[in-house]
């Protein structure tokens, strides 16, 4: 069975501009009225909110999309034309993890994204596993743009010394790890992903085990804490001159405003992890890199 997605509008030609893209990638459409859209949220659903719709105006947008986060749900957006939401735009943004769309140019790329993303969320795989920068613990980035930190030990045979090698089976959904002592064991991206949601409630930092593993998951959206904002906004844009893109050419390959680029470069905002790590795609280096410069 495919993935599916709910659109959220009032409006049929916002139908008729997301429903055929939608499709033409595998994906089930449905529609809905936007006041419908409390009820209709589930965990791990797909969802386009149409922000032009009658019922919305700025805090109405953000009660809806929150919540849909706030339920663990995917929300896409398209935003009025003209700005007319600017003030939020940021936090429409950091909500979205970028699956906002400003204009008809934009459902192709918001849809590709969506369609990728629903599908790995159906099964759940490894986009990247590493040892994470502060030690201690292992990062994983999924394919559906979640992050989470694995502290060690990640299993009964992690005897924590360091990790010589991670090798991620073909279809990504397990990754084998192997230790400088010898000791091997294998991490599954599903069975990390069903603990942490289980025992997650509000949203907050939360621990589960599986077969002696603790794992914690970042707040999606959240920031990235103790971080050095203007050192790492300073870095992200060195990376990216040296890439020799601009901010209009990274914003165009990341789907984030060119203005919020701007203010995480000039140290103004850091940006969640799920931020950090598109931004680290789109110039072409490891997130790792971008966290410490190494």
């Amino acid at each position: 069975m495919s993935a599916s997605v709910t659109l959220f509008t009032d409006r049929s030609s916002f139908e008729t501009a997301w429903k055929p893209v939608l499709e033409s990638l595998g994906l089930g459409v449905s529609t809905a009225r936007p006041e419908q859209l409390p009820e209709r949220l589930e965990r791990d659903s797909a969802i386009v909110v149409d922000a032009a719709a009658g019922v919305y105006d700025e805090d109405e947008l953000l009660a809806h999309l929150g919540l849909a986060r706030a339920v663990g749900a995917m929300p896409a957006v398209m935003l009025p034309p003209n700005d007319a939401m600017s003030s939020v735009d940021d936090l429409v943004d950091d909500l979205c993890v970028g699956l906002v769309a400003r204009s008809a140019d934009d459902v192709p790329r918001v849809s590709a994204v969506l369609a990728r993303r629903a599908g790995a969320r159906r099964s759940r795989r490894f986009e990247y596993l590493t040892v994470s920068p502060r030690g201690g613990e292992l990062l994983a980035i999924l394919a559906d743009g979640s992050a989470m930190l694995v502290p060690r030990p990640a299993h009964p045979s992690d005897d924590r010394s360091d990790v010589a090698s991670i090798t991620l089976t073909d279809d990504a959904h397990r990754a084998a790890l192997e230790l400088v002592s010898g000791a091997q064991f294998e991490l599954a991206a599903d069975d990390i992903v069903v603990r942490v949601t289980g025992a997650a409630t509000n949203g907050a930092h939360a621990t589960g085990s599986s077969n002696g593993a603790v794992v914690a998951v970042a707040v999606n959206g959240g920031g990235l804490g103790e971080i050095d904002g203007q050192r790492l906004g300073a870095r992200i844009r060195a990376l990216r001159l040296a890439a020799g893109l601009t901010q209009a050419e990274l914003a165009r390959r990341t789907g984030i405003h060119r203005p919020n680029i701007a203010r995480v470069e000039a140290g103004r905002h850091t940006p969640s992890l799920e931020t950090l790590a598109r931004l680290a795609a789109a110039i072409g280096v490891p997130t790792t890199r971008v966290l410490t410069g190494d």
